[in-house]
């Protein structure tokens, strides 16, 4: 006869004291879940991982440094038997029994009155999978399911949509450097659950594809030198689509602060008291350069990086770019949008002081699939540009962190 399934529940143990025996990895794993459960915790373990010690050091849990002994599990409501100690183990799981405490055994499933299992949340939901019997419980089975409904969840693909989560007013959404698989998962989930999403030519254009039909896309088409959508032009249809109780999804490359203009949407979204989410992105200033190989900083190399935006030229009475200060530094300089600038800036910094063999990698299409990498100096960037033809959107790296990994020009 096939045995019982186990039943699942959700304990409630904020200031319920839980034991736990053991301090290796089972407990370094098993803690952060019980600890932000609001437990009243008693670590039992002569030894501990530098986690897991150092959650003692922080007060999260109470360690005391030594064996198991009889009494330990009086009073606990939960206990996680996970010590090396195979005879402790199985008087603790004992004295569990006669207390009628709920305990999990990691060394033996069958002896266990409770099942840890496989857990995952999105957005104010626990996901939790359990196998069906003790023996031949497969945890990567279990944990492979875990993962499929926790994804399904966060992309919007496991809710239907008339019973999805809508998120009334706007979201500035970092998207990332271009690759789709970079973008945040609240990101990608405030996607899901859009009306309208205004994009931006540099955000992660294939997302969009991924869209239901009925979500309106709105290209900002401010595409450097071509058409453009006035930053009021935006504003304007952020308020207008959200005034009208839509979910708004406002898709900027890269991060929404850094030389994005996030800040006035949200200024502008704020003096219409329309509500706004802001949802970092991952920053092309470091993602673009890392995927090309080339690290901003580097041990014995360089201990800082800037970015700046090159979009206008040294000489222009408009920059707001202090370039003799930057060429006195000896870290690393990444430029954005400087790719038509970026003779006049190298000329700027070799008249300066920086020196005119320095490095220069630039990045075209970092992160997707078009990406090329091109490799120059100050002395000779302006005309490989030209000559290699390099377009924008480009990352451009200055400096000698450009040297310490594997070429990769394209």
């Amino acid at each position: 006869m096939a045995e019982n399934p186990a039943y699942p529940v959700g304990l409630r143990l904020t200031g319920r004291k839980v034991v736990v025996l053991g301090g290796g990895q089972v407990a370094q794993r098993r803690l952060p879940a019980l600890i932000a459960a609001g437990a009243d915790i008693l670590l039992v373990s002569p030894e501990a991982t530098p986690s897991v010690e150092a959650m003692a050091d922080a007060g999260e849990i109470t360690w005391q440094k030594r064996p198991y002994a009889e009494g330990d599990l009086a009073d606990a409501w939960y206990a996680l038997i996970a010590s090396g100690d195979t005879e402790a183990n199985t008087r603790a799981s004992a004295e569990a029994e006669r207390h009628r405490v709920w305990c999990v055994r990691s060394d033996d499933a069958d002896a266990a009155t409770a099942w840890t299992p496989a857990t995952g949340h999105s957005e104010g939901v626990t996901v939790a999978v359990l196998t069906t019997e003790a023996r031949g419980r497969d945890p990567r089975h279990t944990a492979a399911i875990r993962d499929a409904v926790v994804e399904g969840l966060r992309d919007g693909t496991l809710v239907a949509p008339h019973h999805r989560t809508r998120t009334p007013g706007v979201a500035l959404v970092g998207g990332g450097p271009g690759d789709p698989d970079l973008i945040t998962v609240r990101g990608r989930r405030l996607l899901a659950e859009a009306d309208v999403v205004i994009a931006d030519r540099l955000g992660p254009r294939d997302l969009l594809a991924e869209l239901p039909p009925h979500v309106e896309v709105i290209d900002a088409a401010k595409i450097p030198y071509g058409r453009f959508m006035a930053q009021e032009a935006i504003n304007n249809a952020l308020i207008e689509h959200a005034k009208q109780g839509k979910s708004v999804v406002r898709l900027k490359g890269g991060d929404p602060y850094v030389f994005g203009r996030g800040m006035e949407e949200l200024n502008a979204l704020a003096e219409a008291g329309i509500p706004c989410t802001v949802v970092p992105g991952i920053s092309s200033s470091i993602s673009v350069p890392g995927a090309a190989g080339i690290p901003v900083t580097h041990r014995g190399v360089a201990h800082e990086f800037t970015v700046v935006s090159g979009h206008v030229a040294p000489d222009d009475e408009r920059s707001l770019v202090d370039w003799p200060s930057l060429a006195k530094l000896t870290g690393t300089l990444v430029i954005l949008m400087g790719v038509d600038k970026i003779g006049k800036i190298a000329e700027t910094l070799v008249a300066h002081g920086k020196p005119a063999d320095t490095p220069v990698a630039l990045v075209q299409e970092g992160t997707t699939a078009a990406q090329r990498r091109v490799d120059a100096t100050l002395a000779t960037v302006g005309e490989t540009v030209r000559t290699q033809e390099v377009k924008p959107p480009a990352v451009i790296v200055i400096g000698e962190v450009v040297g310490v990994g594997p070429q990769t020009s394209a």
